[in-house]
């Protein structure tokens, strides 16, 4: 399994509090247009993309070769 890199997480860091000050400038301005709960779900989806995406990065390689060899046992090729 692959290490994941210093200079990946610092990324996957800096993007992550950059979504999180957008989200907060969002948050700030439906709050003053008193919108309901938007800026909870904006945030809500957004972070789950972020977890996602995070969750991707680290651990797709394995996830596509587990899926493979799962096809092929399946398939009588493994």
């Amino acid at each position: 399994m692959e290490k994941v890199s210093f200079h990946f997480l610092t990324t996957l860091r800096a993007i992550s509090t950059f979504v999180s000050s957008l989200v907060r400038g969002l948050t700030q301005r439906v709050q003053i247009q008193e919108r309901g709960d938007v800026p909870g779900w904006v945030m809500l989806a957004i972070m789950s993309a972020l977890l996602v995406a995070g969750l991707l990065a680290i651990a797709g390689p394995r996830l596509i070769e587990l899926f493979n060899q799962a096809i092929d046992n399946v398939a009588g090729l493994g």
